[in-house]
């Protein structure tokens, strides 16, 4: 069982920049994958961004690509998201997750679930 724990987000105006780090409980090569979603108020949540913790191939979300970047540290055992030029429609719930459907960033039962962290991007 890996518990993740997010850290950074908050609030900023468009076009400013955040950066939100997740640390895990267990080494980080030992998940399939790590990524961050991002949920709506009323919507499910979707994955913006993937990284294979075993290597460091990425995926994003059209909606993102170019302006948000995925890292691992697997000596840190954390994957962070860079998120810069901030967009109004990018204030939702971020959650960090592991071992959902990598190839697709798709959710999945059983998968891990960081607790989530509030961004919020002003006009």
């Amino acid at each position: 069982q890996a518990q993740l724990v997010e850290s950074g987000g908050g609030s900023v105006q468009a076009g400013g920049s955040l950066r939100l780090s997740c640390r895990s409980s267990v080494y980080i090569y030992q998940l399939d994958c790590m990524g961050w979603f991002r949920q709506y108020p009323g919507k499910e949540r979707e994955g913006i961004a993937r990284i294979y913790t075993p290597g460091t191939r990425t995926l994003y979300h059209d909606s993102v690509k170019g302006r948000f970047t995925i890292s691992a540290d697997n000596v840190k055992g954390t994957v962070s998201l860079q998120m810069d030029n901030l967009k109004p429609e990018d204030t939702a719930m971020y959650y960090c997750a592991a071992d959902f459907l990598c190839e697709s960033m798709v959710a999945r039962s059983g998968q891990y679930w960081g607790h989530g962290t509030q961004v919020t991007v002003s006009p």
